[in-house]
């Protein structure tokens, strides 16, 4: 199969797991979570023919629109279960891994590249060992250092829509940032067919990766695509997708990598010029229905649209700047995936094993909130957090939010800064904490999006991040 130059696309969010409240006899802020399945049960998959990556846009359908996009609440166009995985397009795998394992806990656990066989480019997975959580990092080889030539990439390449050229041009043009947000689904030629027939823009045709795996790409927004991913049950001897291999661990427990407890993306937020078309768009393409909405009115810079598949498990947040307030730090998050939202269910902890971390290559966290926004705290979720908690979370500049008319859940959350050169990515850390229902088997777990958008939050943290991209701006240099 020839290599396909993928287009212009980006995807966003999800709400998920399970978290009971707090014990408030805990300085530590906890939640169990409900174990989920190993492995999804997908349907056996039929042998797909040859396909080519199509260069030319599907012409559109008709799509709902943003404002009636809650009518597609139970009418997804195709089976959606989570988040497979984020990929990142940088210009060294090894480096921007080994960060990102060191600064969020979040191990190795497989790889493709030379000693693979894989001339093309070097990938390196990170997945969390407590829960679904995923980052992939790729870079193209060079041509004299052993890499393949763009017409000879999908010979090598174990992920069949890589463009070395493409990926030279993307990370020139966004530095560090996402490539693609990948969604498990129970067919991908299914999922990549439905999409393009309701006016999705193709960007890879479905492909057949080997042992069941099948793989298809289309347009979001920007330069990101989003990815279907689907495979079935019996893929436990595979380490991630075919063509990659496991890292060796260590049996000893005291010699592994520690894990500082993220678990998996909660959403993934993408910045757009104009929301209403972007929320049409995707909208009309996945069928998925509206989560929530924020408008300038309530926060103060920014519109913001969530669209949620059925299970509201997959949700997909779109931002847009006011015209005339975005700066120029600000604005460079736009057209990409603007933020990566990841669930820890102690983030006190998750945050302790971070910040020990920020002075030596990781990542640094937002300045807290003045010390009077935690007497709000205590009146907003006295009775869900002890006064030991609260303390806990102005000491590591923890926000936290409650949502009145999604039963008094309570949402913890913070923001690292920019997790790259360039002030394009920031990554959020949170928890959600309460929403406990009793399913059909009389098992607890935790609605999906319990809290809510948090929009309480969202004023503040607006304000943190411009303050914060002021002193970004290169000063003015006088000539005399």
């Amino acid at each position: 199969m020839k290599n396909g130059h993928a287009h212009r696309l980006l995807v966003s969010s999800a709400f998920g797991q399970h978290a009971l409240p707090p014990n408030s006899k805990l300085s530590s802020i906890r939640s169990r979570r409900t174990p989920r399945p190993s492995s999804f049960p997908l349907p056996a998959l039929r042998h797909l023919p040859t396909l080519q990556a199509s260069k030319t846009l599907h012409p559109t359908t008709p799509v709902v629109t943003a404002d009636h996009a809650a009518g597609f609440a139970s009418t997804d166009r195709f089976h959606v279960m989570d988040f497979h995985h984020v990929e990142f397009w940088c210009a060294d795998a090894a480096s921007a891994a080994g960060r990102f394992s060191f600064a969020l806990g979040v191990p190795l656990a497989a790889h493709s590249d030379l000693t693979t066989g894989n001339t093309a480019h070097a990938s390196h997975l990170l997945r969390s060992r407590s829960g679904p959580l995923a980052l992939l990092f790729t870079a193209p080889y060079a041509a004299q250092h052993g890499g393949a030539d763009d017409d000879d990439t999908a010979s090598s390449s174990v992920l069949p829509s890589f463009s070395a050229d493409a990926a030279r041009r993307f990370a020139a043009d966004h530095g560090l940032a996402v490539r693609a947000v990948a969604v498990c689904v129970s067919d991908a030629a299914e999922a990549f067919r439905a999409s393009v027939a309701a006016g999705a823009r193709p960007a890879f045709a479905p492909a057949e990766l080997g042992h069941g795996f099948v793989f298809a790409e289309v347009e979001l927004y920007g330069d990101v695509v989003l990815r279907f991913v689907s495979y079935p049950d019996d893929t436990d001897d595979v380490a991630f997708l075919p063509g990659f291999a496991n890292v060796a661990s260590s049996e000893d427990q005291s010699e592994c990598p520690p894990d500082y407890g993220l678990s998996r993306f909660d959403h993934i937020v993408g910045g757009v010029p104009d929301l209403d078309p972007a929320a049409a768009y995707i909208a009309g393409f996945t069928g998925f229905h509206e989560f929530d909405r924020v408008n300038a009115k309530e926060v103060g810079t920014l519109n913001g649209l969530v669209l949620a598949n059925s299970s509201e498990k997959v949700l997909l947040t779109l931002l847009e700047p006011v015209h005339g307030t975005a700066r120029s730090a600000a604005g460079a998050r736009y057209r990409r995936v603007q933020h990566l939202a990841m669930i820890s269910d102690d983030l006190i902890g998750t945050l302790r094993e971070i910040r020990a971390r920020s002075s030596m290559g990781g990542f640094e966290l937002l300045p807290p909130p003045p010390p009077s926004y935690y007497d709000g705290v205590r009146r907003l979720a006295g009775d869900v957090l002890s006064e030991a908690q609260i303390r806990e979370c102005q000491e590591l500049g923890v926000r936290v939010d409650r949502a009145a008319d999604n039963n008094g859940g309570v949402v913890l959350q913070t923001f690292t800064k920019a997790a790259g050169d360039r002030p394009t990515l920031l990554l959020e850390l949170m928890q959600r904490i309460g929403c406990v229902e009793i399913d059909d088997n009389g098992k607890e777990y935790q609605r999906r999006g319990c809290g809510g958008f948090a929009k309480d939050n969202v004023i503040h943290l607006v304000k943190s991040i411009e303050d914060y991209d002021k002193t970004l701006d290169a000063p003015t240099t006088r000539v005399a």
